[in-house]
Protein backbone atom coordinates (compact mmCIF):
# COMPACT_ATOMS: atom_id res chain seq x y z
CA UNK A 1 0.00 0.00 0.00
CA UNK A 2 2.83 2.56 1.09
CA UNK A 3 4.70 1.32 -2.27
CA UNK A 4 1.56 2.40 -4.01
CA UNK A 5 1.27 5.49 -3.07
CA UNK A 6 4.81 6.49 -3.29
CA UNK A 7 4.45 5.53 -6.71
CA UNK A 8 1.18 7.63 -7.19
CA UNK A 9 3.50 10.96 -5.94
CA UNK A 10 3.93 13.15 -8.95
CA UNK A 11 4.89 16.82 -9.75
CA UNK A 12 8.16 18.87 -8.61
CA UNK A 13 9.82 16.50 -6.66
CA UNK A 14 11.54 19.54 -4.81
CA UNK A 15 8.65 20.81 -3.89
CA UNK A 16 7.94 17.85 -1.97
CA UNK A 17 11.34 17.60 -0.52
CA UNK A 18 10.79 21.34 0.97
CA UNK A 19 7.53 20.70 2.41
CA UNK A 20 8.87 17.61 4.31
CA UNK A 21 12.00 19.34 5.19
CA UNK A 22 10.21 22.37 6.91
CA UNK A 23 7.35 19.60 8.34
CA UNK A 24 10.79 18.10 10.09
CA UNK A 25 11.47 21.26 11.42
CA UNK A 26 8.23 22.05 12.37
CA UNK A 27 8.06 18.75 14.57
CA UNK A 28 11.48 20.34 16.44
CA UNK A 29 10.36 23.67 16.76
CA UNK A 30 6.88 22.92 18.27
CA UNK A 31 8.36 20.24 20.43
CA UNK A 32 11.18 22.47 22.25
CA UNK A 33 8.56 25.65 22.49
CA UNK A 34 5.83 23.70 23.81
CA UNK A 35 7.18 21.29 26.35
CA UNK A 36 6.47 23.69 29.20
CA UNK A 37 3.22 24.70 28.45
CA UNK A 38 2.36 20.95 28.06
CA UNK A 39 3.69 20.24 31.47
CA UNK A 40 1.80 23.07 33.25
CA UNK A 41 -1.22 22.32 31.06
CA UNK A 42 -1.61 19.26 30.50
CA UNK A 43 -0.72 17.30 33.77
CA UNK A 44 2.78 16.46 32.73
CA UNK A 45 2.47 14.91 29.12
CA UNK A 46 5.16 17.08 27.29
CA UNK A 47 4.37 15.58 24.52
CA UNK A 48 1.18 16.38 23.80
CA UNK A 49 1.02 19.16 22.00
CA UNK A 50 3.75 17.71 19.75
CA UNK A 51 1.74 14.60 19.21
CA UNK A 52 -1.45 17.00 18.04
CA UNK A 53 0.75 18.85 15.34
CA UNK A 54 1.94 15.79 13.96
CA UNK A 55 -1.19 14.26 13.79
CA UNK A 56 -2.18 17.91 12.23
CA UNK A 57 0.46 17.83 9.62
CA UNK A 58 0.31 14.33 8.58
CA UNK A 59 -3.72 14.97 7.51
CA UNK A 60 -1.63 17.89 5.76
CA UNK A 61 0.37 15.70 4.11
CA UNK A 62 -2.23 13.44 3.26
CA UNK A 63 -4.53 16.42 2.01
CA UNK A 64 -1.59 17.72 -0.39
CA UNK A 65 -1.59 13.85 -1.46
CA UNK A 66 -5.06 13.98 -2.77
CA UNK A 67 -5.49 17.30 -4.15
CA UNK A 68 -2.09 16.86 -6.34
CA UNK A 69 -4.11 13.85 -7.77
CA UNK A 70 -7.25 15.79 -8.85
CA UNK A 71 -6.98 17.99 -12.45
CA UNK A 72 -6.13 21.25 -11.72
CA UNK A 73 -8.59 22.58 -14.61
CA UNK A 74 -10.99 21.26 -12.11
CA UNK A 75 -10.98 24.29 -9.28
CA UNK A 76 -11.09 26.62 -12.19
CA UNK A 77 -15.09 25.47 -12.33
CA UNK A 78 -15.49 25.61 -8.25
CA UNK A 79 -13.10 28.90 -8.23
CA UNK A 80 -16.69 31.77 -8.95
CA UNK A 81 -18.73 29.53 -6.06
CA UNK A 82 -15.96 29.60 -3.67
CA UNK A 83 -15.48 33.50 -4.34
CA UNK A 84 -19.11 34.01 -3.66
CA UNK A 85 -19.40 31.86 -0.65
CA UNK A 86 -17.06 33.89 0.82
CA UNK A 87 -18.83 37.03 1.06
CA UNK A 88 -21.50 35.95 3.32
CA UNK A 89 -18.90 33.91 5.36
CA UNK A 90 -16.63 36.56 5.84
CA UNK A 91 -19.47 38.47 7.11
CA UNK A 92 -20.73 36.18 9.66
CA UNK A 93 -17.28 35.56 10.83
CA UNK A 94 -17.18 39.42 11.42
CA UNK A 95 -20.25 39.45 13.66
CA UNK A 96 -20.65 35.82 15.19
CA UNK A 97 -16.96 34.64 14.95
CA UNK A 98 -14.84 33.18 17.75
CA UNK A 99 -12.82 36.39 18.95
CA UNK A 100 -9.26 35.78 20.47
CA UNK A 101 -7.14 38.99 21.52
CA UNK A 102 -10.07 41.20 20.42
CA UNK A 103 -10.08 40.21 16.76
CA UNK A 104 -12.92 37.94 14.96
CA UNK A 105 -11.21 35.37 12.63
CA UNK A 106 -12.14 32.12 13.51
CA UNK A 107 -15.40 29.89 12.65
CA UNK A 108 -16.40 27.53 14.50
CA UNK A 109 -17.29 24.19 12.66
CA UNK A 110 -20.46 22.55 14.63
CA UNK A 111 -20.36 19.44 16.43
CA UNK A 112 -16.49 19.39 15.32
CA UNK A 113 -15.52 21.74 17.44
CA UNK A 114 -13.03 22.80 15.67
CA UNK A 115 -12.04 26.47 14.04
CA UNK A 116 -10.59 28.06 11.02
CA UNK A 117 -9.80 31.68 9.57
CA UNK A 118 -12.59 32.45 7.13
CA UNK A 119 -9.58 34.45 5.52
CA UNK A 120 -7.57 30.97 4.73
CA UNK A 121 -10.79 30.01 2.53
CA UNK A 122 -11.51 33.36 1.28
CA UNK A 123 -8.05 33.74 0.16
CA UNK A 124 -7.78 30.14 -2.09
CA UNK A 125 -11.24 31.56 -3.64
CA UNK A 126 -9.99 34.82 -4.40
CA UNK A 127 -6.53 33.67 -6.03
CA UNK A 128 -8.73 30.84 -8.08
CA UNK A 129 -10.98 33.25 -9.11
CA UNK A 130 -8.63 36.08 -10.05
CA UNK A 131 -6.29 33.47 -12.40
CA UNK A 132 -9.74 32.38 -14.26
CA UNK A 133 -10.44 35.64 -15.00
CA UNK A 134 -7.18 36.52 -16.60
CA UNK A 135 -7.20 33.41 -18.16
CA UNK A 136 -10.81 33.70 -19.13
CA UNK A 137 -10.35 37.42 -20.56
CA UNK A 138 -7.29 37.81 -22.12
CA UNK A 139 -8.98 38.50 -24.95
CA UNK A 140 -10.87 42.22 -23.05
CA UNK A 141 -8.06 42.54 -20.55
CA UNK A 142 -7.49 46.32 -21.50
CA UNK A 143 -11.02 47.54 -21.18
CA UNK A 144 -11.35 49.16 -18.10
CA UNK A 145 -14.78 47.74 -17.82
CA UNK A 146 -13.81 44.30 -17.51
CA UNK A 147 -11.18 44.68 -15.10
CA UNK A 148 -13.28 46.15 -12.97
CA UNK A 149 -15.66 44.24 -12.58
CA UNK A 150 -14.61 40.91 -12.96
CA UNK A 151 -11.14 41.64 -11.09
CA UNK A 152 -11.06 45.10 -9.68
CA UNK A 153 -14.31 45.00 -7.15
CA UNK A 154 -14.00 41.25 -6.11
CA UNK A 155 -10.17 41.85 -4.99
CA UNK A 156 -10.67 45.18 -2.82
CA UNK A 157 -13.98 43.29 -1.70
CA UNK A 158 -12.66 40.22 -0.11
CA UNK A 159 -9.41 42.36 1.03
CA UNK A 160 -11.75 44.93 2.34
CA UNK A 161 -13.24 42.57 4.80
CA UNK A 162 -10.92 40.57 5.62
CA UNK A 163 -9.25 43.49 6.42
CA UNK A 164 -11.12 45.01 9.47
CA UNK A 165 -9.97 42.32 11.76
CA UNK A 166 -6.90 40.70 9.57
CA UNK A 167 -4.95 43.75 8.26
CA UNK A 168 -1.74 41.69 7.53
CA UNK A 169 -3.67 39.10 5.58
CA UNK A 170 -5.61 41.31 3.47
CA UNK A 171 -2.39 43.20 2.85
CA UNK A 172 -0.49 39.81 2.25
CA UNK A 173 -3.20 38.56 -0.32
CA UNK A 174 -3.99 42.17 -2.12
CA UNK A 175 -0.06 42.38 -3.07
CA UNK A 176 -0.56 38.42 -3.89
CA UNK A 177 -3.00 39.39 -6.59
CA UNK A 178 -1.04 42.67 -8.05
CA UNK A 179 1.78 40.10 -8.65
CA UNK A 180 -0.93 37.97 -10.56
CA UNK A 181 -2.39 40.57 -12.47
CA UNK A 182 1.27 41.90 -13.33
CA UNK A 183 1.74 38.47 -14.81
CA UNK A 184 -1.07 38.12 -16.04
CA UNK A 185 -0.30 40.64 -18.53
CA UNK A 186 -3.00 43.32 -17.12
CA UNK A 187 -1.82 46.99 -18.17
CA UNK A 188 0.44 49.13 -15.98
CA UNK A 189 -2.19 51.39 -15.65
CA UNK A 190 -5.16 49.39 -14.24
CA UNK A 191 -2.57 47.72 -12.11
CA UNK A 192 -2.05 51.44 -10.35
CA UNK A 193 -5.51 52.17 -10.38
CA UNK A 194 -6.12 49.25 -8.45
CA UNK A 195 -3.16 49.70 -5.92
CA UNK A 196 -4.36 52.86 -5.82
CA UNK A 197 -7.85 51.96 -4.85
CA UNK A 198 -6.47 49.62 -2.13
CA UNK A 199 -5.15 52.31 -0.55
CA UNK A 200 -8.05 54.48 -0.76
CA UNK A 201 -10.02 51.25 0.69
CA UNK A 202 -7.68 51.06 3.99
CA UNK A 203 -7.46 55.01 4.64
CA UNK A 204 -11.40 55.43 4.59
CA UNK A 205 -11.61 51.50 6.61
CA UNK A 206 -8.70 52.55 9.11
CA UNK A 207 -10.96 56.36 9.01
CA UNK A 208 -14.21 54.38 9.68
CA UNK A 209 -12.77 52.00 12.66
CA UNK A 210 -11.21 55.25 14.49
CA UNK A 211 -14.21 57.58 14.45
CA UNK A 212 -17.24 55.38 14.80
CA UNK A 213 -16.75 51.67 15.93
CA UNK A 214 -16.08 51.51 19.76
CA UNK A 215 -12.58 51.21 21.23
CA UNK A 216 -11.77 52.40 17.24
CA UNK A 217 -12.20 49.11 16.46
CA UNK A 218 -8.58 48.08 15.51
CA UNK A 219 -7.33 50.79 13.94
CA UNK A 220 -6.02 51.40 17.32
CA UNK A 221 -3.86 48.64 17.64
CA UNK A 222 -2.55 49.11 14.48
CA UNK A 223 -1.31 52.20 15.16
CA UNK A 224 -0.36 51.41 18.75
CA UNK A 225 1.96 48.04 16.83
CA UNK A 226 3.47 50.78 14.04
CA UNK A 227 4.41 53.44 17.10
CA UNK A 228 5.87 50.78 19.61
CA UNK A 229 7.99 49.23 16.13
CA UNK A 230 8.48 52.69 15.39
CA UNK A 231 10.00 54.12 18.68
CA UNK A 232 10.33 51.11 21.06
CA UNK A 233 10.30 51.30 24.62
CA UNK A 234 12.25 48.51 26.09
CA UNK A 235 10.29 48.92 29.14
CA UNK A 236 6.56 49.04 27.48
CA UNK A 237 4.37 46.22 27.41
CA UNK A 238 4.05 46.79 24.13
CA UNK A 239 7.29 45.64 23.16
CA UNK A 240 7.54 42.45 25.70
CA UNK A 241 7.58 39.94 22.78
CA UNK A 242 10.17 41.61 20.74
CA UNK A 243 12.74 42.29 23.58
CA UNK A 244 11.99 38.47 24.33
CA UNK A 245 12.82 37.65 20.73
CA UNK A 246 16.14 39.59 20.94
CA UNK A 247 17.27 37.60 23.57
CA UNK A 248 16.43 34.62 21.72
CA UNK A 249 18.18 35.70 18.83
CA UNK A 250 21.05 36.76 21.00
CA UNK A 251 21.70 33.21 22.68
CA UNK A 252 21.36 31.82 18.89
CA UNK A 253 24.76 33.96 17.84
CA UNK A 254 26.13 32.87 14.35
CA UNK A 255 25.67 28.89 14.76
CA UNK A 256 24.45 26.81 17.20
CA UNK A 257 23.07 23.24 17.09
CA UNK A 258 20.81 22.86 20.26
CA UNK A 259 17.64 21.33 19.48
CA UNK A 260 15.29 21.23 22.26
CA UNK A 261 17.15 23.48 24.31
CA UNK A 262 15.30 26.68 24.02
CA UNK A 263 14.79 29.11 27.41
CA UNK A 264 13.33 31.93 25.82
CA UNK A 265 10.08 29.86 24.86
CA UNK A 266 9.04 30.05 28.71
CA UNK A 267 9.46 33.79 28.24
CA UNK A 268 8.10 34.91 25.03
CA UNK A 269 4.73 34.48 24.15
CA UNK A 270 3.84 32.77 21.29
CA UNK A 271 7.29 31.36 20.92
CA UNK A 272 5.25 28.26 18.69
CA UNK A 273 3.49 30.60 16.01
CA UNK A 274 4.05 34.10 15.59
CA UNK A 275 7.38 34.27 16.82
CA UNK A 276 8.65 30.87 15.90
CA UNK A 277 11.76 31.98 14.08
CA UNK A 278 12.86 33.37 16.90
CA UNK A 279 13.03 30.72 18.36
CA UNK A 280 14.48 28.80 15.75
CA UNK A 281 17.59 31.51 15.72
CA UNK A 282 18.21 30.73 19.37
CA UNK A 283 18.87 26.78 18.62
CA UNK A 284 20.18 27.41 15.15
CA UNK A 285 21.80 29.84 15.10
CA UNK A 286 21.77 32.49 12.26
CA UNK A 287 22.99 29.99 9.82
CA UNK A 288 20.11 27.81 10.46
CA UNK A 289 17.64 30.78 10.35
CA UNK A 290 19.14 31.32 6.65
CA UNK A 291 18.79 27.72 5.73
CA UNK A 292 15.09 28.18 6.52
CA UNK A 293 14.83 31.37 4.56
CA UNK A 294 16.38 29.65 1.33
CA UNK A 295 14.01 27.00 1.28
CA UNK A 296 10.89 29.23 0.72
CA UNK A 297 13.11 31.65 -1.79
CA UNK A 298 13.98 27.90 -3.73
CA UNK A 299 10.60 27.04 -3.46
CA UNK A 300 10.26 30.71 -5.22
CA UNK A 301 12.54 29.83 -7.83
CA UNK A 302 10.84 25.93 -8.62
CA UNK A 303 7.58 28.54 -8.86
CA UNK A 304 9.11 30.84 -11.62
CA UNK A 305 10.37 27.73 -13.27
CA UNK A 306 6.90 26.32 -13.16
CA UNK A 307 5.18 29.30 -14.58
CA UNK A 308 7.71 29.68 -17.39
CA UNK A 309 7.20 26.19 -19.22
CA UNK A 310 3.04 25.62 -17.77
CA UNK A 311 1.41 25.39 -21.13
CA UNK A 312 -2.46 26.84 -19.61
CA UNK A 313 -2.26 30.46 -18.33
CA UNK A 314 -4.73 29.11 -15.44
CA UNK A 315 -2.09 26.82 -14.06
CA UNK A 316 0.55 29.07 -13.84
CA UNK A 317 -1.35 32.19 -12.55
CA UNK A 318 -2.96 29.77 -9.53
CA UNK A 319 0.26 28.36 -8.75
CA UNK A 320 2.43 31.31 -8.83
CA UNK A 321 -0.23 33.66 -6.53
CA UNK A 322 -0.68 30.60 -4.04
CA UNK A 323 3.28 29.84 -3.87
CA UNK A 324 3.83 33.72 -4.00
CA UNK A 325 1.01 34.45 -1.04
CA UNK A 326 3.11 31.61 1.47
CA UNK A 327 6.57 33.00 0.80
CA UNK A 328 5.35 37.02 1.30
CA UNK A 329 3.76 35.61 4.82
CA UNK A 330 7.15 33.41 5.70
CA UNK A 331 9.10 36.92 4.33
CA UNK A 332 6.86 39.29 6.87
CA UNK A 333 6.89 36.69 10.20
CA UNK A 334 10.81 36.40 9.74
CA UNK A 335 10.73 40.24 9.31
CA UNK A 336 8.52 41.11 12.19
CA UNK A 337 10.80 38.28 14.61
CA UNK A 338 14.19 40.67 13.50
CA UNK A 339 12.10 43.75 14.09
CA UNK A 340 12.66 44.86 10.45
CA UNK A 341 8.22 45.07 10.65
CA UNK A 342 5.88 45.92 13.28
CA UNK A 343 4.34 43.10 14.65
CA UNK A 344 1.92 41.29 12.17
CA UNK A 345 0.01 38.24 14.35
CA UNK A 346 1.00 36.17 10.99
CA UNK A 347 2.77 32.65 11.42
CA UNK A 348 5.27 31.14 9.18
CA UNK A 349 3.74 28.72 6.83
CA UNK A 350 4.31 24.65 7.70
CA UNK A 351 6.37 25.41 10.17
CA UNK A 352 4.42 27.39 13.08
CA UNK A 353 1.97 25.42 15.39
CA UNK A 354 -1.20 25.56 13.70
CA UNK A 355 -4.49 23.64 12.80
CA UNK A 356 -6.73 24.60 10.12
CA UNK A 357 -4.20 26.97 8.80
CA UNK A 358 -1.78 24.01 7.88
CA UNK A 359 -4.11 21.93 5.97
CA UNK A 360 -5.18 25.20 3.74
CA UNK A 361 -1.30 25.84 3.01
CA UNK A 362 -1.35 22.08 2.16
CA UNK A 363 -4.43 22.13 -0.20
CA UNK A 364 -2.57 24.81 -2.04
CA UNK A 365 0.69 23.17 -1.99
CA UNK A 366 -1.58 20.37 -3.60
CA UNK A 367 -3.01 22.41 -6.16
CA UNK A 368 1.10 23.89 -7.15
CA UNK A 369 1.90 19.53 -7.37
CA UNK A 370 -1.10 19.14 -9.45
CA UNK A 371 -0.43 22.09 -12.14
CA UNK A 372 3.44 20.48 -12.27
CA UNK A 373 2.19 17.17 -12.81
CA UNK A 374 -0.27 17.86 -15.75
CA UNK A 375 3.20 19.76 -17.25
CA UNK A 376 5.51 16.40 -16.99
CA UNK A 377 2.24 14.71 -18.53
CA UNK A 378 2.13 17.22 -21.22
CA UNK A 379 5.23 16.46 -21.66
CA UNK A 380 5.17 12.48 -21.92
CA UNK A 381 2.27 12.07 -23.96
CA UNK A 382 3.80 14.54 -26.61
CA UNK A 383 4.49 13.15 -30.10
CA UNK A 384 8.42 11.75 -30.61
CA UNK A 385 9.14 15.13 -32.19
CA UNK A 386 7.98 17.55 -29.57
CA UNK A 387 9.50 14.63 -27.30
CA UNK A 388 12.98 16.01 -27.98
CA UNK A 389 11.81 19.21 -25.29
CA UNK A 390 12.07 16.69 -22.36
CA UNK A 391 14.99 19.03 -21.25
CA UNK A 392 11.40 21.05 -19.92
CA UNK A 393 10.61 18.23 -17.20
CA UNK A 394 13.89 17.85 -16.84
CA UNK A 395 14.64 21.42 -15.70
CA UNK A 396 11.39 20.96 -13.75
CA UNK A 397 12.00 17.88 -11.90
CA UNK A 398 15.65 17.54 -11.76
Amino acid sequence: MLGRIINNIKGDKYVWYIVAILSAISLLLVYSSTRSLAYKNEHGNTEYYLLRHGFILGVGLFITYVVHQIDHRYFSRIAQMMLILSVPLLLYTKFFGVRINDASRWVRIPVVGLTFQSSDFAKLALIMYTSRMLSKKQGVIKDIKEVTIHIMAPILLICGLIMFDNLSSAGILFMTCIVVLFIGRVSTKFILAIIGSGVLMVSLIVAFSWFFLPDHGRADVWIQRVESWQNPDINSDEFYQQKQAYIAIAKGGLFRLAPGKSTQCNFLPDAFSDFIYSTLIEEYGMLGGAFVLFLYLFFMWRLIILVKNSPRAFGALMAVGLGVSMVLQAIIHMGVNVHLLPNTGITLPFISWGGTSIWFNAFAIGIILSVSRHVEEKVQSAPPAVKSKKKVVDEIHG
